[in-house]
C-alpha cells in the first residue's frame, strides 16, 4: 500500500461492514482498489432483514460469492405471500412466473451467517477489514478524505482516502454529521420480533414464502430461516404501542391471538431466545452524496421494511459507488458528475419502492394489490418490482405508473370490492383462506 507522510492512504474507507459495505469492499477490492472496512461490531452478529429478493442473485455471482452462499444452505424463497389477518383473501405471488421478471428465487438467510460470510468474502478478495472500530467523524477536501475512528482497545486512529463510502446503516454516521437526515412523519413505527420454533409452514416450495400478514394498522412478517427457525415480527405504529402501556410481549400476542390467520402459524409455535424491539424511524438523506463521498443502503435513508428491499437496495448501491470510485480513479478527478449520476440512480430506486411502501399503508392500495387483473399485464410489473427490477423499461415504467393512478382511482371510485378488517369469521382455518395466484402472463389463475 502506498503511504504518504508516514500514513496508509488507501483508494476508498468503507463505514460499516454490512451487506453494502460488504459488496462495495468486494467489487472495490475486485478492481484493484485499496479498501478498507471500518466494523463497529465483531461478527458475526445479530440482525434483523431477513428475507432477500431475486435480484440479489445477479449481485452476488458477480462478487464471487453466490458458491458460498448455496454451500451455506440458506433456504430457497421462490415467491411471497400476502393475507388479510380476517383469512378473507390472499394473494400468493410466483416470481418466476412474472414475465417481466429475470430472476426468479431468492434466499431466506440469518443475517448473523450471511452478513459474516460477505464480510469474510470482501476480505478474501484483498479488502482491510476491521472489526471493533468505530467512526467518530470525518472531513473531506479536495484531495481526500480524513477519517477519524476509534480502536477496540480505545485509542485513536486517522485514516487517509481519496474517496469515502457509507454504509453505516441507521447509524447514519455522515448524515447525522452533516445534518442531512430528514424524517418521514408518516413512518413513525416500531417493530417486535424474534425467531420461533413449531411454526407451519407451507408444504413444497412454498414453505420458504415470506408470509405477510396484513391486519387494519399493522402487519406481520413470518420468514423461514431454516424448518426449525422461524423469524416473526410485528411492526406497528410507536404511538400505538406506547399508549397500549403493555409489554413488547403482551402486545405482541395480544395482536397475533386477534387474527385468525395468525393463530393457525403461532399457536403451536414457542420462542426461541427472546423478543427483540426496534424503533422502525423511516427517514432519508437530504443528498446522496458529497464530496468524495458516497452514501450506500440505510446511510442514504431507510426504508420501511415490507417489501424486502433493504439488503438489496444496500448492496446495488455498493456496487454502484464502487464503480463510481474505480471510474473517478481512473480519470485522476474527485468525481464530479459521476456523484450527481449515483445519486439519481438511488433516488430512482428508492422513489420506485417508497411509492409502494406508502400504497400499502392504504386500504386503496390492498384492494387493488388482493384483486389483480390481468389487462395490461400490471400485476406482472407488480411482481417484477417486488423481486427487485429496477431497469426494466419503459415496458415495466408505465405498467408502475397505470398502476399507481389506479390505486387513486380506487380512493375515490371502487373499481375493485371494498375490503374489511373485521374478523368476521374467526374460525377461519388457514387452509380454507381463499387465495388468488397469478400465471406467466400476469393473469389470476
Amino acid at each position: 500500500m502506498m503511504r504518504v507522510m508516514g500514513e496508509t492512504r488507501y483508494d476508498a474507507i468503507v463505514i460499516g461492514g454490512g451487506p453494502g459495505g460488504s459488496a462495495a469492499a468486494t467489487f472495490l477490492a475486485q478492481a484493484g482498489r485499496r479498501a478498507l472496512v471500518l466494523e463497529k461490531e465483531v461478527f458475526p452478529r445479530f440482525h434483523v432483514g431477513e428475507s432477500l429478493l431475486p435480484y440479489n442473485q445477479p449481485l452476488f455471482a458477480e462478487m464471487g460469492v453466490l458458491p458460498k452462499l448455496e454451500a451455506a444452505g440458506f433456504v430457497r424463497k421462490y415467491g411471497a405471500q400476502f393475507h388479510l389477518g380476517t383469512g378473507a383473501k390472499s394473494l400468493k405471488l410466483v416470481f418466476r412466473n412474472g414475465c417481466f421478471t429475470r430472476h426468479a428465487e431468492a434466499f431466506q438467510v440469518e443475517r448473523s451467517k450471511f452478513d459474516h460470510l460477505l464480510l469474510e468474502h470482501a476480505r478474501a478478495c484483498g479488502a482491510e477489514v476491521r472489526e471493533g472500530w468505530s467512526v467518530s467523524g470525518f472531513k473531506a477536501g479536495p484531495d481526500g478524505v480524513v477519517v477519524s475512528s476509534v480502536a477496540p482497545d480505545g485509542s485513536k486512529q486517522d485514516f487517509h482516502a481519496s474517496f469515502l463510502i457509507d454504509a453505516s446503516g441507521r447509524g447514519n454516521v455522515t448524515g447525522n454529521q452533516e445534518g442531512l437526515r430528514e424524517i418521514q412523519p408518516c413512518h413513525q413505527k416500531l417493530a417486535v420480533f424474534g425467531h420461533f420454533g413449531g411454526v407451519p409452514l407451507d408444504p413444497g416450495e412454498k414453505g420458504g414464502d415470506t408470509v405477510i400478514v396484513r391486519l387494519e394498522n399493522k402487519w406481520f412478517w413470518i420468514i423461514p430461516l431454516s424448518p426449525e427457525k422461524i423469524s416473526v415480527g410485528l411492526v406497528m405504529d410507536r404511538d400505538e404501542f406506547a399508549a397500549s402501556g403493555e409489554s413488547p410481549a403482551a402486545f405482541f400476542a395480544r395482536v397475533w391471538q386477534d387474527s385468525p390467520v395468525l393463530r393457525a402459524r403461532m399457536e403451536p409455535a414457542r420462542l426461541l431466545g427472546e423478543l427483540h424491539v426496534t424503533s422502525d424511524f423511516s427517514y432519508r438523506n437530504r443528498r446522496l452524496a458529497s464530496p468524495r463521498l458516497l452514501r450506500v443502503g440505510d446511510a442514504a435513508g431507510f426504508m420501511d421494511p415490507i417489501f424486502s428491499s433493504g439488503v438489496f437496495i444496500a448492496m446495488h448501491s455498493g456496487k454502484l459507488a464502487a464503480q463510481v470510485i474505480d471510474r473517478s480513479l481512473k480519470a485522476g478527478h474527485d468525481g464530479g458528475a459521476l456523484l450527481g449520476r449515483y445519486e439519481r440512480a438511488l433516488r430512482r430506486a428508492m422513489d420506485r419502492y417508497w411509492e409502494m411502501i406508502e400504497g400499502f399503508y392504504t386500504t386503496p392500495f390492498m384492494e387493488l394489490f388482493l384483486e389483480p387483473r390481468h389487462r395490461y399485464r400490471l400485476p406482472a410489473a407488480v411482481v417484477a418490482v417486488l423481486a427487485g427490477e429496477l431497469g426494466g423499461g419503459w415496458q415495466v415504467w408505465w405498467r408502475m405508473k397505470m398502476f399507481h393512478f389506479l390505486v387513486k382511482l380506487q380512493s375515490r371510485w371502487p373499481l375493485v370490492p371494498r375490503l374489511s378488517f373485521d374478523n368476521a369469521d374467526s374460525a377461519t382455518p388457514l387452509s380454507a383462506t381463499p387465495e388468488c395466484r397469478l400465471d406467466k402472463a400476469g393473469r389470476p389463475s
